[in-house]
């Protein structure tokens, strides 16, 4: 019921929203001095993220992504504290306990990892 009384208050929805465009805005400015081909895309709470240069459109630009460099993303992060969606194909979630601090810490935990990804020639 405390979830249900939560989501039904007036912004909550538009709220989650920006918290995922915030993070999703961090991520790929946290990408760039990096070189690394980054991009993401949000819906509410539900978000994606690509290595490549535009968010795929379809199935085969989607088995195109980096997928090696996914996964050394996905492990250095860990390494930095954030758990992300194990697998390139996934969905992640921003939840309204997703406060600016938390959005904050894992933009910084990604810039580290983007910057220790770089020099590494993913196959």
């Amino acid at each position: 019921m405390a979830t249900l009384k939560l989501i039904q208050r007036p912004g909550f929805y538009e709220a989650l929203t920006a918290q995922t465009r915030k993070l999703m805005d961090g991520l790929v400015e946290a990408a760039k001095p990096s070189g690394v081909p980054f991009c993401a895309d949000a819906v509410g709470g539900m978000f994606g993220i690509y290595f490549a240069a535009n968010v795929p459109q379809t199935y085969a630009q989607i088995m195109a992504m980096d997928k090696a460099r996914f996964n050394a993303f996905f492990h250095a992060m860990l390494g930095r504290g954030v758990y992300l969606a194990p697998s390139a194909f996934e969905a992640g979630f921003v939840s309204a306990a997703h406060d600016d601090a938390v959005i904050a810490q894992t933009v910084e935990a990604a810039r580290a990892s983007f910057a220790a990804i770089a020099w590494r020639h993913v196959a």
